[in-house]
């Protein structure tokens, strides 16, 4: 009998979308047959995926796709089609969705007409298929789908919580923490990332749900530890040209153009900062203001596609020499790519030949090049002004540049500062500090071969960082800050490495301290690096492969079906 797997989003990307994706794969992989609820708008670029059905709002299911995989499990897609809205944790941008909208802002009316209409659908699919058990992601809104389904056919179900919806829905809005305090209620299993994701869940429910931590059940994080390899210096160039062969069909992003514009708005900004800096107090705002229009893509682009010419600023590196420093995530406050940013002068200073590579989309695109272009400068005011509007220039809830203000305080404070700027507009520069663009796992594969380090200086307490893994997984030494999920992948290391080895991966969450933290601790790990590289693919490969996860998975959910 097969299994019910309702997610609200897509397969492609991180996070939650990469978990769904993941498990499915490795669930078909087992025998496991799967009924996929979800709104994946490219299912025949998952090989896992035998049929793709899409539900009108109105009228019967329609069949679009029928085909043979190379699984044992059978995974049917099922598409409820929702109209224009999609409710979502933090603003992004689906293709298929005219109106992307976080839910915390919507009114009632429209979270219950989005729960209705995949109700229906997961009703239907779970009474016409004898689905057995149903499994949900996230504390909201699936999980509200999942109990209301489970109470009209009395199936049990299970609630997988993700920090996201915690963080950014149920701890913000009265509302969805009354859906989800019904869900965890009412269901079979909570299953739990980590000791992380046990603490971040009990703090928010245990009062609302007295038996809640008789229903945890704790799950790994997985990885797919056969897409990634060991890639030695002198193949690493080979890795770069498959990468450049995988996107080359593939739509692309910000262009060349664009990347030139920005600069030369830069510049104009820059020499016209003395009208700026003469404005008083009430017209602060009005800067603010004239820089984000400066910094602005003069075109709109496709933000989830790699750039245009990103295979032309790859190609001018020396693979088998230049030591390389990668960044995957989306590019917000909360992942703090900026704080390794401000690292980078520091850094690069101590190791010129370093390559630092930032991957993914997101509202900092902008700010972040702006902030490296006043790097490469030695514009320190400019510096300042972004660590002080750095909140300002991202929309949605998040993190304030505090790291990066932070350590402008402490290098002003020790006399320091005009030697950063020194550091920085000697040595950083578009050719060591370069952005890609939104690169798919096909593509992500092949950088994590050719990164020496990756960091991961994440500002909130990540419940299962998987990039972490994956960057193991094809043993590139992470680093991280050193508390939630993030932390217990760490210690996993360091029951195979010695202390030592595995020191630098630990930064300091303290926005205080963090940005001097990578500036000292990376210079050592890049020399750390290539000696466990074997070490950290085969932890990876023995603990966090996703044979085991799905394994645990599959038969908890096989033990509540009736």
């Amino acid at each position: 009998m097969p299994i019910g797997l309702l997610h609200g989003y897509l397969l492609e990307g991180s996070g939650s979308n990469l978990w769904t994706r993941a498990i499915a794969q490795a669930l078909c992989r087992q025998g496991v047959d799967l009924e996929l609820v979800c709104q994946e708008p490219h299912p025949e670029d998952h090989d896992f995926i035998a049929e793709l059905i899409r539900y009108p709002a109105d009228g019967e299911p329609e069949l679009v796709y029928c085909r043979d995989t190379p699984y044992a499990g059978r995974c049917v897609m099922h598409r409820p089609l929702l109209g224009d809205l999609l409710p979502v944790y933090v603003p992004d941008r689906y293709e298929e969705f005219s109106r992307v909208v976080p839910m915390v802002e919507l009114p009632d009316a429209a979270i219950e007409d989005y729960l209705e209409r995949n109700t229906r659908v997961v009703e239907r699919v779970t009474r016409e298929r004898k689905v057995t058990a149903l499994h949900a992601n996230h504390a909201v809104l699936m999980s509200v789908v999942a109990r209301r389904v489970g109470q009209r056919l009395d199936v049990p179900f299970v609630v997988m919580p993700h920090g996201s919806a915690i963080e950014y829905a149920v701890k913000r809005d009265q509302r969805f923490l009354r859906y989800a305090t019904d869900a965890f209620r009412d269901a079979a299993r909570v299953f739990v990332i980590g000791e992380e994701m046990r603490t971040r869940v009990s703090d928010v429910f245990a009062k609302h749900v007295p038996d809640l931590s008789d229903k945890f059940v704790d799950l790994n994080l997985g990885v797919d530890t056969s897409l990634f390899r060991l890639a030695p210096r002198e193949q690493r160039a080979d890795e770069i040209d498959a990468m450049a062969a995988s996107i080359a069909d593939l739509p692309r992003g910000r262009t060349a153009a664009q990347q030139r514009l920005l600069r030369d708005r830069l510049v104009s900004w820059s020499e016209a900062r003395d009208a700026h800096d003469a404005r008083d107090a009430a017209t602060a705002s009005d800067a603010l203001e004239d820089f984000r229009a400066a910094i602005a893509p003069d075109v709109d682009y496709d933000l989830k596609s790699p750039d245009a010419d990103v295979e032309e600023r790859l190609s001018g590196i020396d693979w088998s020499r230049d030591p390389v420093v990668l960044f995957v995530g989306r590019l917000i406050a909360n992942k703090g790519p900026q704080s390794l940013l401000a690292a980078a002068p520091d850094v690069l200073a101590e190791r010129p030949d370093a390559l630092f590579l930032f991957v993914g989309h997101g509202p900092l695109r902008e700010p972040l090049e702006a902030m490296a272009w006043a790097l490469e400068h030695g514009d320190g005011r400019l510096l300042r002004r972004i660590a002080d509007w750095g909140t300002a220039l991202e929309d949605g809830p998040v993190e304030s540049f505090d790291a990066v203000a932070s350590w402008l305080d402490t290098l002003e404070r020790e006399g320091r500062l005009d030697e950063y700027l020194e550091h920085a507009r000697r040595h950083v520069s578009s050719r060591n500090v370069v952005f890609t663009g939104y690169l798919l796992h096909e593509q992500l594969r092949h950088l994590f071969a050719v990164a020496d380090v990756a960091v991961f200086p994440s500002l909130i307490r990540e419940a299962g960082p998987l990039v972490f893994l994956e960057a193991m997984a094809a043993g590139c030494y992470p680093m991280g800050t050193d508390f939630g999920g993030m932390s217990a992948s760490i210690d996993a290391v360091e029951a195979v490495l010695d202390g030592a080895a595995v020191a630098p991966m630990r930064l300091s969450p303290g926005a205080d301290v963090l940005v001097g933290d990578i500036a000292r601790q990376l210079p050592r790990a890049l020399l750390e690096a290539p000696t466990h590289r074997p070490a950290l693919r085969e932890l990876a490969v023995r603990r966090y492969d996703w044979t085991g996860v799905a394994k645990t998975f599959a038969e908890t959910l096989e033990r509540l079906a009736p």
